[in-house]
């Protein structure tokens, strides 16, 4: 599993990255985190508002923080 987080490196950004990688940790997943700071891939995505969560290439979330149980929810129902 392919977990991008999407942001410029803003305080909400780095919140998401801790709470992803934490639910990872948690849930024992097997996955690649990936932090993409570019604005134009960002864009790629069709992402207006960071930060944004994308697993396997597929948006879950844009323009705010999860925490991380609802992180957890998502992972465990694409996973």
């Amino acid at each position: 599993m392919k977990i991008g987080i999407l942001g410029t490196g803003c305080p909400k950004c780095k919140k998401l990255a801790q709470n992803v990688e934490e639910a990872v940790k948690e849930l024992k997943i097997d996955a690649e985190i990936l932090k993409v700071a570019n604005i134009n891939e960002i864009m790629n995505y069709g992402v207006m508002m960071t930060p944004a969560l994308a697993i396997d290439g597929e948006v879950k979330l844009a323009g705010k923080v999860l925490g991380k149980e609802e992180i957890k929810r998502i992972l465990l129902s694409v996973g």
